[in-house]
């Protein structure tokens, strides 16, 4: 029986890419569905992060209520990976990720990609390198993180996202 692979590249890691399941008696690989597993906003600039339920995306600004939300930015958006947060021994939200995903290998997606969360429709935008404020984190943690902090998107389509909504890659 096969095990999901680790990713090297870029530093990152993934799991839970793949499943196995049994169709008369042969094992067959089937895709795991990518999921938002939390949601954050700053409501207010360097102060924790605010965790939601569900959160409405604004077409070419950002998260409602997001005090870092900016018309024509690509800074809109923070994409992490609960698996890159789980190897580093982070929770959510604490490195102050928008969106932390589930089954999806953040870092590995590519400038310009296309993605469909909840009725939202983002496109990748940036690689997001790691600041300062990481090391009120915990000391080393912006070295750490060096290729491995997300990746930062555009809202192109405004619309509710809720925990537990699938991601879908769209190009």
């Amino acid at each position: 029986m096969k095990r999901p692979r680790r990713c090297t590249s870029r530093g990152c890691t993934t799991a839970r890419t793949l499943e196995l399941t049994q169709i008369n008696g042969e094992p067959q690989e089937t895709k795991t569905v990518a999921r938002v597993q939390n949601l954050f906003r700053a409501t207010k600039k360097r102060l924790p992060m605010e965790e939601l339920a569900e959160v409405q995306a604004v077409t070419d600004a950002g998260f409602e209520g997001c005090a870092h939300a900016r018309p024509a930015s690509k800074r809109q958006v923070l994409l992490v990976d609960r698996e890159t947060l789980e190897a580093m021994d982070l929770r959510p939200g604490i490195i102050r990720e928008n969106i932390t995903t589930d089954g999806l290998n953040v870092n590995s997606l590519l400038i310009g990609q296309l993605l469909r969360i909840g009725r939202a429709r983002l496109e990748v935008s940036a690689v997001c390198t790691p600041c300062d404020q990481m090391e009120a984190i915990r000391p080393g943690l912006r070295k750490e993180l060096w290729g491995r902090r997300g990746m930062l998107c555009r809202v192109l389509e405004g619309g509710v996202i809720r925990r537990g909504d699938p991601i879908e890659k769209l190009s």
